[in-house]
C-alpha cells in the first residue's frame, strides 16, 4: 500500500507542476507620433574656400573687398555657407534673394557710367535636390526659387555664392558708386 501512495503522490505532483507551467500571453501596443516638423540651424562658413570673404559674424557674411582699389570694378568673390537642417515630410525649399543682388543704400541718383547693383550666384544642395537662383541686380524686386522634394531629409542645406569680377547692373566693369551695398538671402522650409 505504501508503494501506491508513493506513485500517486508522483502523478499528482506532475499534474500540478504541469499546470503551474501553463502560459499566458497578453499584447499591448506602443504608439508614439513624429511631428511634422522642418528646422534649420545658424549659417556656418564651410569647405575652407572662401575668396574675398572676412567671415561670417552671426547671420552676416561680409565681402572684404566689394571694389578694385584701382578700377572701382567689381572684385570676384565666393563662399560657401551651411545649415544644419531637417525636414520630417515632403517639403518645399524656397531660396530667395530680397533685392535681386547687392543693391547700393538709397542715396542721391547714379552718375552716368556707375553700377548701383551687383549681380550674384547662388547654387543650392539640400539632400537630393541641387538649384541655382540668379540675382541678376536688373530691378530690385523679390527673386526666388522653389523646389518640392518627396520626402524627409536630413544633413546640411549648402549654399554656394559666387560674384564675378567686373559684374554690375551697368555694364561690365563699371565702376561702383560710393556706399554699401547688401541683400538678404531667406531659405524656407514649408509644407508642399
Amino acid at each position: 500500500m505504501s508503494f501506491r501512495l508513493a506513485a500517486l503522490s508522483l502523478v499528482t505532483t506532475l499534474s500540478f507542476s504541469g499546470a503551474a507551467a501553463a502560459q499566458s500571453t497578453q499584447d499591448f501596443d506602443v504608439v508614439g507620433t513624429i511631428p511634422s516638423v522642418c528646422a534649420i540651424d545658424s549659417p556656418a562658413l564651410s569647405g575652407g574656400g572662401a575668396i574675398n570673404f572676412r567671415g561670417l559674424n552671426g547671420t552676416t557674411l561680409q565681402v572684404d573687398q566689394l571694389a578694385d582699389p584701382a578700377t572701382l570694378a567689381t572684385r570676384a568673390a565666393s563662399a560657401r555657407v551651411s545649415f544644419a537642417a531637417v525636414c520630417s515630410f515632403p517639403h518645399t525649399l524656397a531660396l530667395e534673394s530680397e533685392s535681386n543682388g547687392l543693391w547700393r543704400d538709397a542715396g542721391a541718383g547714379v552718375p552716368t557710367g556707375f553700377a548701383s547693383a551687383i549681380p550674384y550666384l547662388a547654387e543650392l544642395t539640400w539632400g537630393p535636390v541641387t538649384g541655382r537662383l540668379q540675382a541678376d541686380a536688373m530691378s530690385r524686386r523679390t527673386n526666388q526659387l522653389n523646389i518640392d522634394i518627396d520626402q524627409a531629409v536630413s544633413g546640411e542645406i549648402i549654399v554656394d555664392l559666387d560674384i564675378q569680377a567686373g559684374a554690375s547692373n551697368a555694364r561690365a566693369n563699371a565702376p561702383l558708386i560710393a556706399g554699401a551695398y547688401q541683400d538678404t538671402i531667406r531659405i524656407t522650409l514649408e509644407p508642399q
